[in-house]
């Protein structure tokens, strides 16, 4: 299928309009809002049902040198990506070298909401993808934390130290996508047609309202922190999701996936996280500005990935993918 046919497939997809109905209401100042708790117990859901779908799916087929492949390919990705994000910050905008190594950390990491959306997408496809891409996007959480520390030469955060280290370790969602991902593997396809009711087929409802709600949030950053968005800041956060995912797919070949495995790669290296890296930044750079790097991920790069991202990854995957 072409760029242009997953394209408009895509934009016209019920998740793809809920999230852009969210972003155009809180852009008009509507009154629309969903609970901060609502919120997470959505959050929470699609991370159970992604993580014990995939630990299912491992179950099924078994372990394989492809799944450490692809596991050290997204740890080399997450580590790397940071350097070539501060680099390019550097040339595009006049962040400060905090700032910016700050902003970099957030594009090495990844986006759990963006795995979610191409994996959607592939399954409305019909396109199969191996179930432990849900480990090597849990692997590419820290390393980028990692590597924004040494761009600002703050590996030693003093007290902070092991603040951080909870920090990241005990997030969330990596917790739950990790927890659900094992108790998929151990109970495997029978857990697997205990929960379809709950897991399976609510999914797609459920990340509607979800996306509606990350609309909402994404309209009110562009509304109320968009000052602090220079022309070059927003052209970064579009120009770094395409280099991200050129080094997956230069990569992804040495790996050997299939291709709807290839296009969950490339897309995890396209993504920017707005959730993980956040709290960890918080912690480990307090001095940057958070509200840069956030408004830039979620109310720039996130749905730039949602409406054309994911369809551009999905068929450079057609073309490089194993079948």
């Amino acid at each position: 299928m072409s760029f242009f046919s997953l394209a408009a497939q895509n934009l016209l997809s019920p998740m793809v309009l809920f999230f852009v109905l969210g972003t155009g209401l809180s852009l008009a100042r509507s009154d629309l809002s969903i609970p901060g708790s609502i919120a997470k117990l959505l959050s929470l859901y699609l991370m159970m049902s992604i993580g014990f779908r995939g630990g299912a799916e491992v179950a099924h087929h078994g372990f394989s040198t492809t799944l450490v492949a692809a596991v050290a390919a997204g740890i080399a990705l997450s580590f790397g990506i940071p350097f070539l994000a501060y680099a390019v910050l550097r040339v595009m905008t006049r962040l400060s070298p905090l700032n910016a190594a700050s902003v970099a950390g957030h594009y090495g990491s990844i986006s759990a909401v963006t795995l979610v959306a191409v994996m959607s997408v592939l399954t409305q496809l019909a396109v199969p993808f191996e179930g432990y891409m849900i480990a090597v996007a849990a692997a590419m959480e820290t390393p980028a934390i990692l590597g924004a520390l040494l761009l600002a030469r703050q590996t030693d955060v003093g007290s902070r130290r092991g603040e951080l280290l909870r920090e990241i370790l005990l997030n969330g969602a990596v917790v739950m996508l990790l927890g659900s991902f094992v108790i998929g593997m151990v109970t495997g396809e029978r857990g697997l047609v205990l929960l379809k009711p709950f897991l399976v087929d609510s999914f797609a409802g459920f990340l509607c309202l979800f996306l509606l709600d990350m609309g909402l949030v994404a309209g009110r950053g562009l509304r109320d922190e968009g000052h602090a968005l220079s022309a070059g800041v927003l052209a970064f956060g579009i120009v770094m999701p395409l280099l991200g995912a050129v080094c997956a797919a230069a990569l992804s070949p040495l790996v050997g996936l299939s291709t709807g495995g290839t296009a969950v790669l490339i897309t995890l290296a396209a993504s920017a996280s707005y959730i993980a890296v956040p709290a960890a930044m918080r912690l480990a750079l307090p001095e940057a500005n958070a509200a840069i790097a956030l408004t830039l991920s979620l109310g720039v790069t996130f749905p730039f990935n949602l409406m054309l991202g994911i369809p551009l990854y999905i068929a450079v995957a057609e073309r490089i993918g194993h079948g």
